[in-house]
């Protein structure tokens, strides 16, 4: 005769990350007001988690946009590889320019000769920076062809005017048409010595290329002129290569020699301003890992809110665990509950940053006009607006530490929950 099956069944646990745990999470996350404490905690953790998103988001972003806006200004108006003569003037830059110039990856070679003066109007004066250039060769400089606020450079080739900045143009109370007056220690020899130079050119065009240092520093002026004006002999001082890739130096260094025939010194954009880039990295790195801590408090804020959460249910536990749930029904209830938390912080402080970088110019432009004070002096910070270029990349790296760093902080506080068996949690209640 056969054997009757066993009708009784071993009492079967939930399924995980079961409706029923999902539901229980969020009662837990609904705290009555005898609660109230417990919740205050969890709403502390919550904003610290989305403050220290979006902050970490929005500062990044502006150092991006920093970084950018600087390399692309200072690059772009000062070529990315420079070429100078070794042993003999550079007389035949004609040549060597247009053989530079034919490099693949080379998108122009500009001859230049450079020199300090200063500059004056019949109200005030300022030191500057003069650069003599051939006329064809600025409008191919879209940062100068591209930026004119007044006159034009149509005529820049005819006659002796010059191209200055707008900072400077304001400093010196100087429109287009007005008498810009330079003045160099470097002028003619004469028995009595060397005699300083005074010349007055009509200013041609006012340009903007919008960081503070080259607008209130720069002087174009004919290549021919500025020769000259200096005492070179038929020779520039340097040839700047522009690339169609900034990164690309040197794959361009080796072509570039060949291709001048001549020697030559070269240094390019990344030894020039090594200093300068250099110390902007590190800035970025210890700002990010100063907001960092801000995260870091609101998930240990989350171990805290979720270890008293364990202290408040653990009658709640024993009944759960007399009924039949497992200590991982239990431990992923907890989970559920510390994780919604910083999960959903992080979502929102991710709202809250992209907004804020997005915007970053036009609420810096209403706070200033609130408190009638300048957040962002261009004498200062080098360029005249607030830039921010978000990074999907870092952005995604913020989320994910974000994220990581809630679930790591809700582990303790679940498996403490989930450790405690029926008897040892009554009296933990």
């Amino acid at each position: 005769m056969a054997k009757a099956p066993d009708t009784k069944a071993a009492p079967a646990g939930t399924r995980p990350f079961s409706l029923f745990e999902w539901m229980l999470a969020g009662r837990y996350l609904r705290t009555r007001r005898r609660e109230g404490f417990v919740s205050v905690i969890a709403g502390f953790s919550f904003l610290g988690i989305m403050l220290g998103v979006a902050t970490l988001i929005v500062v990044l972003s502006v150092m991006n946009g920093f970084r950018k806006e600087l390399l692309d200004k200072i690059v772009g108006i000062n070529g990315h590889i420079f070429v100078a003569p070794i042993e003999s003037p550079l007389t035949d830059y004609p040549e060597v320019a247009a053989r530079i110039a034919a490099v693949p990856g080379v998108r122009r070679a500009i001859p230049l000769v450079e020199g300090q003066a200063f500059g004056s109007s019949q109200y005030n004066g300022s030191g500057v920076l003069v650069r003599g250039i051939r006329p064809e060769d600025l409008q191919k400089i879209q940062h100068i062809s591209g930026n004119i606020r007044q006159g034009t450079l149509d005529d820049f080739d005819e006659g002796e005017g010059v191209a200055i900045g707008r900072r400077l143009a304001d400093a010196l109370s100087l429109q287009a048409g007005d008498t810009f007056t330079l003045i160099t220690p470097r002028g003619a020899s004469t028995p009595f010595g060397t005699a300083p130079r005074v010349k007055g050119y009509p200013v041609k065009a006012i340009f903007e290329i919008g960081m503070s240092e080259f607008d209130s520093t720069f002087v174009f002026m004919p290549l021919t002129e500025a020769q000259n004006y200096f005492n070179r002999q038929g020779d520039v001082q340097l040839i700047e290569v522009y690339l169609d890739n900034a990164d690309r130096v040197d794959e361009a260094r080796a072509a570039i020699d060949e291709a001048a025939g001549r020697p030559i010194l070269m240094t390019d954009w990344r030894q020039r301003n090594r200093t300068f880039f250099g110390a902007l990295e590190v800035e970025r790195n210890v700002m990010f890992l100063i907001l960092t801590l801000i995260v870091l408090v609101a998930a240990l804020n989350i171990i805290s809110g979720l270890i008293m959460l364990v202290k408040d249910k653990s009658e709640d536990i024993a009944i759960l665990r007399t009924m039949g749930a497992t200590r991982g029904a239990i431990m992923r209830v907890f989970l559920i509950t510390g994780a919604s938390i910083g999960i959903v912080g992080t979502i929102a402080g991710f709202g809250l940053g992209l907004l804020l970088a997005l915007n970053v110019e036009t609420i810096r432009d209403v706070i200033s006009r609130l408190t009638s004070t300048n957040l962002f002096p261009a004498e200062l910070y080098f360029l005249s607006r607030l830039p921010a270029d978000v990074n999907p990349t870092e952005v995604a790296t913020i989320l994910i530490m974000a994220m990581v760093l809630s679930l790591l902080a809700t582990l303790y506080p679940s498996w403490r929950a989930a450790k405690l068996d029926p008897v040892e949690a009554l009296r933990y209640g």
